[in-house]
């Protein structure tokens, strides 16, 4: 992975859950960062769902009323 800048950030995690990663020698910060990671791509896709959700509706449509196009030529 390429190197990024870094943002100093302060946070209030569950001191419990900061316990466990220290006992199992995890790193902390990357840890919240993977998590934050998943967070954001979690929501951009779940946004872009709702924004598209009428084309998907209206590809939806098409597939049920029309079928799939160039379906004769599928070979599974």
């Amino acid at each position: 992975m390429p190197q990024t800048r870094r943002k100093a950030a302060n946070l209030s995690l569950d001191s419990e859950l900061v316990a466990q990663a220290r006992e199992l020698n995890l790193n902390v910060s990357k840890a919240a960062e993977d998590g934050l990671r998943r967070a954001i791509k979690s929501e951009r896709e779940r946004l872009w769902l709702i924004e598209n959700a009428e084309a998907i509706d209206e590809a939806n449509a098409y597939v049920e009323k029309h079928g799939l196009p160039f379906a004769k030529y599928r070979t599974f």
